[in-house]
């Protein structure tokens, strides 16, 4: 048992947890929205530390992030638990296992063991993925220590509902090399209706995490699953576009993926591939100068080009890289600058 981080005490032994921005006021006995955190006689503690639920060697470009290390290897870890309910989960067996079984397991690798296994397969960073990172900080944090200690980039694939207070942990405004190197964050949808139906949350502190992200050094892409009916609509993607454009920036890749029913949301079809191609041109013409199509390999979607000359940079299909022509940072052919991490 680990003692959490981020919560206050109050009166009669009852705390208030300000890990993400749903800020928990739980009674004794009880747990957060996440389930994972379990006020204890007026302590909280996080019931995950260390219970490593998965481990795998992925590509880089599975999280997705496609100018970060390209070719690269990430070991990716998560522990049980999301602080989301989202209703077309593709990982609902192991995000939402605290609510929907009794199943505890018992802490199976320490920090220095995650670290280890990372260099042992020659990768070059750990992913905190599968599952929501930020409801598992604490061990999170101890890996991300060594992790940079060892030589290693973090990345964390996200819902972006941590509190400023959370970020200031791994990406603190005063800091030129934050533990924090890189996030793939899902921005679901442009509708605060989407976010409270589909999956318990709201939009507006996603938002706010992506502004904080991007002002404090790390490295953003963003991914949206489209899913047919619900978060298709035109005018929705080009605001939402229109966000990634003047808030982050039009060199911020976005990343719009195909639905597949899963878990709870099985009466949608598929998300036809001529609807991701529109969601992609909608990016293109609000200025955006990186959008992917995702889950739908070998559609001419996935290459990178240089966006002064036109060079084509990256070609990939699927997770795999298949050319890779970036030189030192830049196009090989007008030597303009590509943003991302190359080296």
């Amino acid at each position: 048992m680990h003692e959490a981080m981020l919560y206050e005490k109050l009166p009669e032994a009852v705390v208030r947890c300000f890990l993400c921005e749903h800020r928990c006021v739980i009674r004794p006995g009880r747990r957060g929205i996440c389930a994972v955190r379990e006020n204890q006689d007026g302590t909280l503690y996080t019931l995950v530390y260390g219970m490593v639920i998965s481990q795998a060697v992925d590509p880089i470009e599975k999280k997705p992030l496609f100018h970060f290390l390209p070719g690269s290897t990430s070991y990716s870890i998560a522990t049980p638990g999301c602080n989301f309910r989202c209703r077309f989960c593709q990982n609902a067996q192991i995000s939402q296992l605290p609510r929907l079984s009794d199943f505890w397991g018992q802490e199976t690798a320490t920090p220095s063991e995650i670290v280890s296994a990372a260099r042992r397969h020659g990768c070059r960073s750990i992913s905190y993925t599968y599952t929501e990172p930020t409801i598992f900080l604490e061990f999170a944090y101890d890996v991300m220590v060594r992790a940079k200690a060892a030589g290693l980039r973090n990345v964390w694939v996200t819902n972006g509902y941590m509190t400023p207070e959370c970020l200031d942990i791994i990406a603190p405004p005063d800091q030129s090399d934050p533990l924090l190197d890189a996030a793939n964050v899902d921005l679901k949808a442009w509708s605060d209706t989407f976010y409270r139906q589909y999956a318990g949350a709201r939009l507006d502190p996603v938002l706010q995490s992506l502004r904080l992200m991007k002002q404090r050094g790390v490295w953003v892409e963003v991914t949206t699953l489209i899913i047919p009916g619900l978060n298709d609509n035109e005018e929705e993607l080009k605001e939402l576009a229109g966000f990634i454009k003047e808030d982050l920036g039009a060199d911020t890749p976005w990343h719009v993926s195909r639905f597949h029913p899963s878990f709870e949301l099985l009466d949608r079809p598929p998300t036809p591939v001529q609807t991701l191609q529109l969601a992609r041109r909608i990016g293109l013409e609000a200025g955006l100068h990186y959008v992917y199509l995702g889950n739908v390999p070998g559609t001419g979607g996935e290459d990178t080009s240089c966006f002064g000359c036109g060079c084509a940079l990256l070609q990939r299909r699927g997770f795999q890289v298949l050319a890779d022509r970036i030189a030192q940072g830049a196009c090989p052919q007008c030597g303009a600058q590509v943003p991302g991490v190359w080296e």
